[in-house]
């Protein structure tokens, strides 16, 4: 890949020239957060139009779930990934490696292993035990290698057609692919290939890599698949399986975690290390950015791809995405969460009697802030972990009835204290608006957000599903107006020091969304959907 596909554009319509702190800083003169309520005056809360329809109405009314479901308004990730090779039950094994990877993909899962003549298939929509409910699901996957994926869109609709691995025969026989990721130059790629008339069975971007690969007069399939890759730009984490061969990819910037380990002597990969522990499995290390994989049978071999300019690992893996107990990037994902706890209660520390998380992503961070502010951690939420995101409310007049039923307050904590409520993230401010609520109705005296994330501004895309402004309130209300918004009588966030502060690397890290400092180029039209086509792109294989 040439530098110029590597160009930087730090400003993506982004407020304060891409920086979502710096506009918060000077209309507060300090760092990104306000305490109080003295002279609020918000426009979220002020008419927008001659119909008098308040900013708040708007951002209220707005849908926060792709099926009209108990809205969980935090940020989306697409995807986990699960491998081994040379163990005699690999399906299986792989089966509960995803299971352990469920909280990264919820619309589909599936598994394609290889006897070392054929692969077999078998994915569909729903969670790991239900695409393999059947025992005969799993008997149908003989051999001693497989690749599994858990699916969360971000590119292409939630269609069955586009649970992965995707599975192709083409001149090199079959081949499986399975990705966690984005590409930001997936719409001009595709475009070509359909012009050359290629036909795509998906709306994936993952697709466009097995017709390049399918395409590629390279002779091994290491080397297609190099090539491939060349010619993308973006976010992914890639397993691709043949007959003979399992190949790992993570991209040159390093966006996306993926880890190597040991089952015996079987070598195994995932996005996170939870998917070893529960084979208990070895933990040998991380893939590098830019490393390949190669594991037959003579044995692992490891490549590189060209270098990136830099490198940019997502945050939001330490801040929300990754499972506490996991690690990823080389480090525990509950010690960076911690720190944030703990530095967040240096910048932002507020009189009050507890601190509550809200449950479960927030519990680590939390954990961290009550015990560097000497306030006594509580378990001030119950959260429901049997509601699915396809809940639908059969009363949905009923106020807040879709947050009730996801979480309930336990009064006996709350009643009567000043709280701090921890949340690892604001994106729209909708259901942490509605907790609040609950937190109040409990009998709280004082509800004071601290948020160990500074303000999502600025959209993603290499995998975070928030790829437009319009989804985000920090990219157009300050500070005090989101603090009147979600009615809380105080409201402070990390500052992007403060974060970067904690993590051994902070140069390695990719901050966009907080700072609109995009790695690479990205195309003004961006959309998640982009393969989409009126009338016909929804329909359901």
């Amino acid at each position: 890949m040439s530098n110029r596909e590597y160009d930087v554009q730090t400003s993506h319509g982004c407020r304060a020239a891409g920086h979502p702190t710096r506009r918060a800083e000077s209309a507060l003169g300090g760092p990104a957060g306000l305490s109080g309520r003295e002279g609020a005056s918000s426009r979220l809360d002020k008419p927008t139009g001659p119909h008098g329809r308040s900013h708040a109405a708007r951002w209220a009314g707005r849908p926060t779930a792709r099926y009209g479901a108990v809205p969980d308004d935090r940020p989306r990730e697409c995807c986990g990934l699960f491998g081994l090779w040379g163990d005699a039950e690999a399906a299986r094994h792989t089966y509960f490696g995803l299971y352990a990877l469920q909280h990264r993909g919820q619309e589909a899962a599936g598994i394609a292993a290889s006897d070392g003549r054929r692969l077999r298939l078998h994915k569909g929509p729903g969670l790991v035990s239900q695409v393999f409910a059947s025992p005969a699901a799993l008997e149908g996957l003989p051999g001693a290698a497989a690749i599994g994926h858990n699916r969360y869109s971000t590119t292409g609709a939630s269609s069955v057609r586009n649970a992965q691995p995707i599975l192709i025969e083409s001149k090199r026989g079959q081949l499986a692919a399975a990705h966690n990721g984005n590409f930001v130059n997936a719409a001009a790629l595709r475009r070509s290939m359909e012009a050359d008339g290629s036909i795509f069975q998906t709306t994936t971007d993952s697709e466009a890599v097995l017709h390049l690969v399918a395409r590629s007069r390279q002779d091994a399939l290491p080397d297609a698949i190099e090539e491939s890759l060349r010619q993308v730009v973006g976010a992914y984490a890639f397993l691709f399986l043949s007959p003979e061969m399992l190949v790992a990819v993570r991209d040159p910037f390093g966006w996306r975690p993926l880890c190597f380990g040991r089952l015996g002597e079987a070598p195994v990969v995932a996005s996170e290390s939870c998917a070893l522990d529960i084979l208990q499995a070895e933990y040998v290390r991380s893939l590098a950015p830019g490393e390949m994989l190669v594991v037959d049978s003579g044995g692992v071999h490891s490549r590189r791809l060209p270098a990136a300019p830099r490198q940019a690992s997502c945050i939001f893996e330490f801040i929300y995405f990754a499972r506490p107990d996991s690690r990823i990037f080389g480090e525990k994902a509950d010690k960076i969460r911690r720190a944030f706890g703990r530095r967040l209660a240096e910048e932002a520390p507020a009189d009050a009697d507890i601190v509550v998380a809200v449950p479960d992503s927030a519990n680590t961070a939390a954990l961290g802030y009550a015990e560097r502010a000497g306030l006594r951690f509580e378990i001030g939420l119950i959260r429901n972990h049997y509601v699915g995101r396809t809940f639908i409310s059969p009363c949905q007049h009923e106020r807040d009835v879709d947050v009730r039923v996801k979480f309930n307050p336990v009064a006996g904590v709350l009643r009567g204290k000043r709280v701090v409520v921890v949340e690892d993230s604001i994106v729209r401010g909708t259901t942490l608006r509605k907790l609040i609520r609950l937190v109040r109705g409990a009998g709280a005296a004082e509800v004071h957000v601290r948020v160990s994330s500074p303000p999502i501004g600025c959209p993603c895309f290499y995998g975070i599903d928030m790829s437009t402004r319009e989804e985000l309130i920090a990219s157009e209300h300050t500070v005090e107006e989101i603090r009147d918004f979600i009615g809380a009588d105080s409201l402070r966030y990390l500052s992007v020091e403060g974060m970067l502060g904690v993590v051994p690397d902070p140069a390695a890290m990719c901050t966009a969304c907080f700072t609109g400092d995009y790695p690479t180029q990205v195309p003004a039209d961006f959309h998640k959907d982009p393969f989409e086509r009126s009338g016909k792109a929804s329909a359901e294989s």
